[in-house]
């Protein structure tokens, strides 16, 4: 209850930034391989973001 007010911090924030972007690629797969490929290689930008942070 008392982390409801807490704010995420900008680690956890490329974290979720990155599983979102992984299963919209995944659902593009099936469809749009371009957009797929697309939204992969976000993912890669965040990710190598966060191993910056890290």
């Amino acid at each position: 209850m008392f982390g409801l007010f807490k704010k995420k911090t900008e680690k956890e924030k490329l974290q979720q930034q990155y599983q979102s972007l992984l299963k919209e690629a995944h659902s593009l797969s099936a469809t749009n391989r371009k957009l797929s490929d697309q939204k992969v290689f976000e993912a890669e930008e965040v990710m190598k973001r966060l191993d910056k942070l890290s």
